[in-house]
């Protein structure tokens, strides 16, 4: 169903992450991701050893037990990964884009030697603590503040939307401190931090979202993240992130597509299937420009970030389109599929509520279009 043939200008080894991962959500995942939606779970310890043993956690980086693969092979393998569900696309992405990415490019030698490699296989789960309760958009305002006692830095705030944040054996949280904002590695069980699960959400069920409190929280020096200072450590870390997401929009559009497609060939009304009238078939000829049009804007990002040129306004180019384009895809399969598309015997609706949470996290719609806004007057509307 791809009319452009995107993949084609895959790589062999890009064709090869491909498979290896659709594969692998195919036989782990999907069978039974609608029953973790519905129940509001997610087996993240039983799945991030088969996903380090495939390569797929930090695989952008190098060394420290990564697989160090290239951007548009990060891109394809986070496509399929969200086809799946957003959920484990988001795992992927916080541990490797997130958490494993501050450690590699702002910490010690020490600190990647203890982290990344147990990171890498699965052993070690990663949080990121930058949101806010009430600085979701606004991250050069927190709260939450890092003194220095002694040799010691304590730490006192809290972070909210936290990805594994009750099950992370780390948290890289973000704090401000005398001399700006700096990074912190904090180990589960470090007195005064906890964290709290968020219930009662209606999208990204399949995933553990978390508040952490900071209550005089003490960690040594040697905790703190020595390679950046301000906010622009955590944004280069979003700017990783994000890049994934202009991948993994499209897998959950594509999801939704294909569901459409095979109900529009099979469901019958006044005496045809309904993919044979014109209504139907306008509505899958959208989607399928919807989705290409998407393929070839990551593409060009991940090419370009393969290069080394991707600037974060591209990134942000593509995070907008793509999420907006794969929602409204799943929006407008939902009506082929008819009151079928709100059960989750069929992957739309779970795709279409996940996708709203998508639409929201690592850069708002807004953020984003403010972004692109500036590139193009070269004035500053956030402030």
């Amino acid at each position: 169903m791809d009319v452009l043939r995107v993949d084609d200008r895959l790589t062999d080894e890009e064709r090869l992450v491909r498979d290896t991962v659709r594969a692998f959500a195919a036989e782990a995942v999907a069978p039974r991701v609608a029953g973790w939606f519905e129940e509001g779970t997610f087996p993240v310890r039983e799945l991030a050893p088969e996903l380090g043993k495939l390569g797929l956690l930090g695989m952008c980086l190098t060394g420290y037990g990564c697989a160090g693969t290239g951007a548009v092979a990060y891109g394809v393998a986070c496509r399929e990964l969200e086809a799946a569900d957003s959920g484990l696309r988001s795992f992927v992405s916080v541990q490797g884009s997130l958490a494993m990415t501050a450690v590699h490019k702002y910490g010690s030698e020490e600190q990647k030697g203890e982290w990344l490699p147990r990171m890498a296989a699965g052993e070690a789960l990663g949080c990121f603590g930058l949101t806010e309760p009430d600085r979701g958009s606004d991250p050069g305002d927190m709260r939450t503040r890092a003194r220095r006692d002694g040799s010691d830095w304590v730490l006192d705030g809290a972070k909210m939307w936290i990805t594994n944040g009750s099950l992370a054996d780390v948290a890289v949280v973000w704090a401000r401190t005398d001399d700006g904002i700096r990074g912190f590695l904090v180990p589960k069980g470090t007195p005064g931090f906890s964290a709290g699960d968020v219930h009662r959400k209606m999208s990204l069920r399949a995933s553990i979202t978390s508040e952490l409190v900071l209550d005089g929280v003490r960690v040594p020096a040697d905790a703190m993240l020595p390679g950046v200072k301000g906010l622009k450590g955590p944004l280069g870390c979003l700017t990783e992130a994000r890049y994934g997401i202009v991948w993994g929009a499209i897998g959950a559009g594509r999801s939704c597509y294909e569901a459409a497609v095979d109900y529009a060939k099979t469901r019958e009304q006044f005496g045809k299937p309904i993919g044979a009238f014109q209504l139907t078939q306008e509505k899958l000829a959208w989607m399928e420009v919807a989705l290409g049009q998407a393929g070839l804007v990551a593409l060009h990002i991940g090419r370009l970030k393969d290069e080394g040129g991707a600037t974060p306004q591209q990134v942000s180019f593509g995070k907008l389109a793509n999420v907006r384009a794969a929602l409204d895809v799943a929006r407008e399969a939902r009506t082929v599929l008819g009151a079928n598309g709100i059960t989750l015997e069929y992957p739309v609706i779970r795709h279409m509520n996940n996708l709203e949470s998508v639409l929201t996290y690592e850069g708002t719609q807004e953020i984003h279009l403010l972004t692109l806004g500036k590139a193009v007057t070269g004035l500053d509307a956030f402030r």
